[in-house]
């Protein structure tokens, strides 16, 4: 396969006629530089059938992969963002919000859903990083920390799966805030005893990294995922040294106890199941 290129449309024959294919049905593997089919790598929940490398994928494929029969109940999924301080850099952050609302897909960054893994009860929180980068806002801090409440209410374990630029700057110290707020709403929950799970995916930085993405009972992330407060070149021009190979990827965060288990996206599913099934007893509590 490696005659197919990236932007091709087809290749020639021996009679000098071209056979076209589909744009886009054929995808370079940036892991391993095989071409591979894309239905190949979709059926796989964009992971690279070869080399194991994980694409990134949309927030409701990941719930639907992840919960029993792929059915939840989604709470809270009107409230949409207000640009209450009528911030205005390159453009306006109204024209921002509509312009990711005129995507049809979520109306704010993350998801909040009730559902089973496994027939355990679960609130998972999925942010979608193509709602203005997953970035938090008050409306994402706002939703995590009902979802988290949730959770205390019914005595479900929570699940946060980041996936996040950080703060949203457009909300200035109001977006920090929910960094609190959050973290505040997960100290009653672990008070109750009841877990917290963090998965962490590509990329998990800013804001949600220094907050709720870091206090997991168990911290999870996928393989080679980018996990960081400051981008590695903010990093290196303050300290003025060259970063180690492999800064601030999943695999180093692992070696130096920042993450407590790497699992590919194949296996998630269970070994999610298992955590939540040694660390939660609902008839005891």
């Amino acid at each position: 396969m490696s005659w197919f290129s990236k932007g091709r449309t087809g290749v020639e024959k021996s009679d000098g006629k071209k056979v076209k294919f589909p744009e886009g049905m054929w995808i370079k593997c940036p892991g391993c530089s095989e071409t591979v089919l894309s239905k190949e790598i979709e059926a796989n929940l964009q992971v690279c059938p070869k080399c194991g490398y994980h694409y990134r994928i949309s927030a409701r494929k990941r719930l639907e992969a992840l919960l029993d029969g792929g059915t939840w109940q989604e709470y809270d999924a009107d409230i949409t963002s207000v640009d209450f301080l009528e911030f205005k850099d390159a453009k306006s952050y109204q024209d921002r919000i509509d312009a990711a609302l005129s995507k049809g897909g979520s109306k704010d960054a993350v998801i909040c859903v009730e559902g089973t893994i496994e027939g355990l009860n679960v609130q998972v929180s999925c942010f979608d990083f193509s709602f203005m980068g997953g970035s938090m806002g008050s409306v994402v801090g706002e939703k995590i920390t009902r979802s988290i409440e949730r959770g205390l209410q019914k005595n479900q374990p929570v699940i946060i799966i980041s996936a996040s630029g950080g703060a949203r700057m457009q909300e200035s110290i109001l977006s920090l805030m929910q960094m609190a707020k959050t973290s505040a709403a997960l100290a009653k929950l672990k008070n109750a005893g009841i877990p917290f799970i963090s998965l962490l995916t590509d990329p998990t930085t800013g804001g949600v990294t220094a907050s709720f993405a870091m206090l997991g009972d168990v911290n999870i992330a996928e393989p080679k995922a980018l996990i960081g407060f400051a981008g590695p070149r903010v990093i290196e021009q303050t300290i003025r040294q060259k970063l180690p190979e492999g800064f601030q990827r999943a695999e180093y965060l692992l070696d130096h106890g920042m993450v407590d288990a790497i699992i590919p996206r194949l296996e998630m599913r269970q070994k999610l199941a298992s955590i939540l099934k040694m660390l939660h007893h609902p008839a005891a509590a």
